[in-house]
């Protein structure tokens, strides 16, 4: 049975509708896509949280008058696939900005970075802390995972954690950037640094760990540049005459809670960083060392030196015998002792 032709018309007119409806919604889409919200609207941070969905995000930037209707922009987000492409961080946005643009920007993840320097010398608590207070890592889960022989294995780390392997260096982290991830740019930059000493290393008869450990030590003991190879001379010289390290730094890295008053108590505790107690290196590193510091450890002084006592100004008396330290010792803390009752 052959179809009318009033049937025929009123299909064409009921498809030519719809044909021209669905043009009008994609252009006004299309138009709303590209138009700003308006034109006085002052920079705001705005924070995505991870985990948080395409609609809770295109809600709140509604709510924050970033853009001006949520419904055009979750359909064509959902539509072009953008929900599962957001990444957490923290923006600079406003509405001056597309709507199109505004989710261009989450979903390259081109969020706000901050910079922040790790100093030679922190340890993995002292690298939380800092983190912690700069708002970019949480210093608990920080620690957790950089304290994790399990993590540092990861990385082809051998050692109890990665203290040593976290490259004291100035970086940019953005704001809800997991701690992992932040502790894989540090990881890393330590092996960028490391890598063309690998010959030097092999020549040295150490492995990578055994250097680190050394340059760590000599990191906590002396802020002098000059004196770090002079250092790495006397620990390489006790070492060779299988005399104990006794480093103080070792001792109060391997009390949990040190109060700041190193006691001889503390000097005789047996731990497994204590080199008072045990003969040779420590467990593991102590402090997260410099380029200079593994440097002075690969290229030491020549030296017949077997110790070294602090002259309270930041530089050490180095000797060669133990009667000559025996007297720099008492030198110089009759000085330290003189020195503390006149600003006391």
């Amino acid at each position: 049975m052959s179809i009318s032709i009033r049937t025929k018309r009123t299909v064409f007119f009921v498809s030519a509708f719809l044909f021209l409806a669905g043009v009008l919604l994609f252009a006004g889409v299309a138009q709303y896509l590209v138009q700003p919200a308006g034109k006085i609207c002052p920079d705001q941070i705005f924070v995505v949280h991870k985990g948080t969905t395409l609609r809770e995000v295109i809600y709140d930037l509604e709510k924050k008058g970033i853009i001006a209707n949520k419904t055009p922009l979750l359909l064509w987000g959902r539509l072009s696939g953008h929900g599962t492409k957001i990444k957490a961080g923290e923006y600079r946005l406003n509405g001056r900005m597309a709507p199109l643009g505004v989710l261009n920007i989450l979903s390259k993840g081109s969020i706000i970075t901050h910079q922040i320097t790790i100093p030679e010398g922190f340890t993995i608590r002292q690298i939380a802390e800092k983190l912690d207070k700069k708002g970019l890592a949480d210093k608990e889960k920080f620690s957790e995972l950089a304290e994790d022989p399990d993590v540092a294995r990861r990385y082809g780390i051998s050692g109890p954690s990665l203290e040593g392997y976290l490259y004291p260096d100035t970086y940019r982290f953005g704001r809800g950037q997991s701690p992992i991830s932040i502790i894989d740019v540090m990881v890393r930059r330590f092996f960028e640094v490391t890598t063309p000493f690998k010959k030097r290393i092999g020549e040295s008869g150490m492995t990578l760990q055994q250097v680190v450990i050394m340059a760590s030590l000599i990191e906590k003991e002396t802020g002098q540049g000059e004196e770090r190879p002079v250092i790495a001379s006397v620990f390489l010289n006790r070492l060779k005459r299988r005399m104990r390290l006794e480093s103080d730094p070792t001792v109060i890295y391997g009390i949990r809670d040190f109060n700041g008053n190193l006691t001889r108590k503390d000097l005789s505790q047996s731990t497994p960083y204590n080199t008072y107690v045990i003969r040779g290196l420590p467990l593991g590193p102590i402090a997260n060392p410099g380029e200079k510091a593994i440097k002075a450890v690969l290229y030491p002084a020549d030296t017949d030196y077997l110790y070294f006592v602090s002259k309270n100004n930041g530089s050490h008396y180095f000797s060669k015998t133990l009667q000559e330290h025996n007297r720099a010792v008492k030198i110089y803390q009759r000085e330290g002792r003189r020195n503390r009752t006149k600003t006391s």
